[in-house]
């Protein structure tokens, strides 16, 4: 099975998700159901500190995961093949304890508003059964003239 970004944006280069970004997180969030789930791998040069998790790699990752969550949302919302490019309004995310980063962490979204172009998610980042950071925020989507509007493309 693809993942939301390798199916819709397989040459993006977004740092978070784009499956082109050599260098990147490279997410992949996938549809269960009502949510949208991805799971990460940490690496050691993910670490703020040892054996811990930057907080800014938590961020990264929530966001994007988020945003693919609204696309998904909007897409499903008008019944199009294709969902639109949409950007972060805004997030804030709640570090609840520090997050391990010896194995992988597991992120789950979901819609909590939806509007013509505009979806809230909530999110949370677990590590194994243990909630470490959540996530609220808003994700638009852009209309030609916007830089962004391409950058899946």
């Amino acid at each position: 099975m693809r993942s939301l970004q390798e199916t819709y944006a397989p040459n993006s280069i977004c740092f978070g998700c784009g499956p082109a970004n050599k260098k990147g997180l490279r997410i992949q969030s996938f549809v269960q159901g009502d949510e949208v789930v991805a799971s990460f791998t940490p690496a050691s040069y993910h670490e703020a500190f040892p054996g811990m998790l930057n907080g800014g790699i938590i961020g990264s990752l929530l966001d994007c995961h988020s945003n693919w969550t609204a696309a998904w949302a909007l897409m499903k919302k008008h019944s199009t093949d294709q969902p639109p490019c949409t950007v972060t309004a805004n997030y804030a995310v709640k570090l609840l304890r520090p997050t391990p980063s010896n194995h992988p962490v597991t992120l789950v979204a979901k819609v909590i508003d939806i509007q013509d172009d505009r979806a809230t998610i909530e999110a949370v980042l677990r590590s194994g059964d243990k909630d470490c950071a959540t996530c609220k925020g808003l994700f638009v989507a852009v209309k030609e003239g916007h830089p962004a509007y391409h950058r899946w493309s």
